[in-house]
């Protein structure tokens, strides 16, 4: 498991009433130090949806590709940055190029708010 990998992973459907949050199997990419996620039993991932319609502050596009594994244009959710037990992902489908990738730096960068 390595930080840019795209992975289909299994979310848990949250208790309570239905917020907004992303449930079931769905595409994410690993958003963590490859150290690191040697180290602990949880990745932080960043879910993606097929719904490319979906264009706000943190998310970004995803055109598919052989590379990345998706099967349709798609929208990575920065925002829902969480962290899931490596007993949730199911396999790995692709890993995201190099343009991707520095978006997804520079959105996780902006939504934690560094630097401080």
């Amino acid at each position: 498991m390595l930080c840019g990998e795209v992975w289909l992973v299994e979310l848990p459907q949250p208790s309570g009433a239905p917020g907004h949050e992303q449930f079931g199997t769905r595409p994410a990419v690993i958003a963590q130090n490859d150290i690191i996620t040697t180290n602990l039993s949880t990745v932080l991932i960043v879910p993606i949806t097929g719904n490319r319609r979906v264009s706000f502050e943190g998310s970004f596009w995803i055109d598919p590709s052989p590379a990345n594994g998706l099967d349709r244009p798609s929208t990575a959710l920065t925002h829902q940055l969480r962290a899931i037990d490596k007993g949730r992902f199911r396999r790995m489908i692709g890993k995201l190029e190099d343009k991707y990738l520095k978006i997804l730096e520079d959105e996780i960068t902006g939504l934690l708010g560094f630097p401080w």
